[in-house]
């Protein structure tokens, strides 16, 4: 079931790409780089002399591996100019990849007495289930395969960022909406699946009881809409705000630390970033931890109310 919505998230996020932020998908088909014109001024690899580039529709961050593969095959190919634009739905990917990899050989070789490898994966899913369990209760194992792979998978998109050669699709507002996408279509389908389609209609215009409460349904209804609508998009924009600052942070003393020592043209830099990546390790986390949880309320909100307890 992980694997399963690791490449649900993936694909969505792949689907949405060319859809959601017209403006910057606009940007993004338009403007490729110039070869030419980044040799001449010295950052025809990324700007490796800094040790952090500018992506053209985006903050500056570290290079990425796609991006060295990049300037190797040529920067104005169409290859190049393929892992340019979806350089973020493949990174996802990737993860969906490596949690079937690790889901399918563990579930393969689980044992009585496990190993450490199925020892840790557990513990994890234990953890999960038991922080899932104080909130849902005992819908719990319920919504744990949906709930657990949203925490870790994004806790795996935003640890890429501070993986050498690595990038955060989570610095993408395509991504970060995508999966918010999702978890506002799962939501709405678990209250109409667990409400009915009348008690659903019930619950969005506040369940009225009373004469004072069906006068109010015109005025309630538009608002629980506009509510239902705007957790998505506050979803995307603080996943997606957090970890582009700190990937941009970190960027920013990379280039810093090289520049300071510039002058005995050091190839290497001082590690004042080193604070900044540990910073974004805690960062990272919280913020996974964060749009599980919402996801988590946005879910239980939708339970009839004599199960919220």
């Amino acid at each position: 079931m992980l694997s399963y919505y690791s490449y649900l998230l993936a694909g969505v996020a792949t689907k949405l790409m060319p859809y959601i932020s017209v403006a910057v998908a606009e940007q993004d088909a338009g403007v490729h780089y110039d070869s030419s014109a980044a040799a001449e001024a010295g950052h025809a690899v990324g700007t490796t002399e800094h040790g952090a580039h500018a992506e053209h529709s985006g903050p500056p961050h570290l290079p990425s591996l796609l991006t060295y593969v990049r300037y190797w095959i040529g920067a104005d190919t169409d290859t190049a100019h393929f892992l340019e634009l979806w350089i973020n739905p493949i990174f996802a990917f990737l993860v969906a990849i490596f949690f079937t990899i690790v889901a399918i050989y563990v579930y393969s070789k689980r044992q009585m007495i496990p190993g450490r490898l199925q020892n840790f994966m557990e513990i994890l899913v234990e953890g999960a289930y038991n922080f899932l369990q104080t909130i849902l209760g005992n819908h719990a194992r319920t919504y744990l395969p949906f709930l657990g792979t949203l925490f870790f998978y994004i806790l795996a998109l935003n640890f890429l960022g501070i993986i050498p050669l690595g990038h955060s699709p989570s610095t993408n507002i395509n991504i970060t909406a995508s999966m918010a996408i999702l978890v506002f279509l799962y939501a709405q389908w678990t209250g109409i699946r667990r409400l009915g389609v009348g008690g659903y209609l019930d619950h969005l215009a506040g369940q009225p009881r009373d004469t004072v409460s069906w006068v109010l349904v015109p005025i309630m209804l538009p608002m629980h809409i506009i509510g239902e609508l705007a957790k998505p998009l506050s979803l995307s924009l603080r996943l997606f705000g957090n970890i582009t600052g700190e990937d941009v942070l970190v960027a920013a003393f990379v280039v810093l630390g090289v520049s300071a020592l510039s002058f005995v043209h050091s190839p290497v830099g001082l590690p004042l970033h080193i604070p900044f990546i540990l910073l974004g390790i805690l960062l990272s986390t919280i913020q996974a931890l964060v749009f599980s949880l919402l996801s988590t309320i946005y879910i239980l909100m939708m339970l009839p109310h004599e199960e919220h307890h």
